[in-house]
This record gives structure tokens, sequence and C-alpha cells, in this order.
């Protein structure tokens, strides 16, 4: 019992000494014990747990019924302090041995905690470079669109003046029509008005004809 205990301790204290520094046995040993701690693994080592529970408190209880002894006789016989040394090695490796399993639990446990840690800060630094280059670029994309809108603008300003330009001379188009339509309706009148005159006149020419045959007939006769 005592050379198991004696095995059992010196094997989590080198557990205990792997998992502390970094070395590449750490890794196994968190493998080791992230296997053990799956399935079955658990239930065992608590029931193993609790056997040594049971039996730290009978050496606890053994190692007080040997004392009483020592009131009753006034000394301990050679038997008594032997089986006295005994269990109090018992039960002191026994007690190291859950202290040690209990440091191997945390220490796995916060190894643990501290990779995971560590991939959320890589992760998160990935995630903050990546918004930082994306705000670089969205930098870089918003003046290409103010340079971008500049120019629009100065096309638009343009488009502007051109429109000025076309409505002025359209303006002017519709100045210069409105004249040569006065313009050309006034010609139409004068034109109405000669055509006018040159039937007077025509009427006037066959009137005086007829006045002419009419005084040469009676010539005539």
């Amino acid at each position: 019992m005592i050379q198991l205990l004696f095995t059992l301790l010196a094997a989590e204290a080198a557990l205990v000494l792997v998992l502390l520094f970094r070395t590449p046995f750490r890794r196994l040993a968190l493998l080791a014990i992230d296997r053990a701690k799956r399935g079955r693994g658990p239930v065992m080592v608590k029931t193993v747990a609790a056997t040594m529970l049971v039996v730290l408190g009978s050496s606890g209880y053994s190692i007080a019924k040997i004392r009483r002894r020592v009131g009753d006789l006034g000394q301990l016989t050679p038997t008594d302090q032997v089986l006295a040394s005994r269990h109090l090695l018992e039960a002191s490796l026994m007690g190291y041995s859950l202290f040690l399993g209990l440091i191997i639990d945390r220490l796995h446990h916060y190894i643990r905690e501290l990779r995971t840690m560590k991939k959320n800060m890589e992760a998160v630094t990935k995630q903050s470079r990546t918004l930082e280059e994306a705000k670089h670029g969205s930098v870089e994309e918003i003046q290409q669109y103010q340079k971008e809108i500049s120019r629009l603008n100065e096309q638009v300003q343009e488009f502007k003046r051109l429109s000025e330009t076309k409505t002025e001379e359209l303006k002017t188009a519709e100045a210069n029509t409105l004249a040569l339509q006065k313009q050309s309706e006034g010609l139409l009148t004068e034109y109405e008005r000669l055509i006018a005159e040159n039937e007077e006149f025509r009427n006037q020419l066959q009137s005086m004809d007829l006045r002419l045959s009419h005084s040469d007939n009676k010539k005539n006769t």
C-alpha cells in the first residue's frame, strides 16, 4: 500500500512538473488528461478519490484510537508506535496524493482556459487587422467616390452651362421666328393689297377698252 502510494505520489509530482513547464511532453500530458476525463474516466477518478478519502479517514481514526491508548497506558507499545507511524505515513501520502490530484486538475483546467483565451485573442487580433485593412480600404474607396462625385458635379455644371446657352439660343430663335412671322404677315398683307390694286387696274383697263370700242363704233356709223 505504501509503495503504491509512493509510486502514485511520484507520478503525480512528475505530471505536475510536466504541466508547469512548456515542453513537448506537456501536450502529451494534456491529451492523456483529456482522454481520462472522457467517458467513464471522471467516474473512476471520483471513485478512487472517494476510496482514498475513506481510507484516509480510517487511518486518521486508527491514529486517534492509538493515541487514546497513551492516556490509558501512559505510553505506547512498540507495536502501537509502528502502527501509528504506518497509519500516519499512509494518511500523509494519501493527503498529498489527493492534493496533487486537485492541483493537476486545476492546472489542466487553467491551461485549457489559457489556450482558449489565446485563440480568442488571436481571432480578435485577426479581426481587428481585417477591420483596419477594411477601414483603410474604405477610406480609399471613399476618396475615389469623392473624386468621382466631384467629376460628376463638374459635368453637371458643364451641362447646366450648355443648357443655359441652348436656352438663350432657343429664346433668340423664337424671337427671330416671331419677327419673321410678323414680317411675313406684313408681306402677305402687302401682297394681298397689291393683288387687289392689280384687280382694280385690270377692271379699269377693261372698262376703258369697252369705252374706246363704243366710241370707235359711233365714229364709224
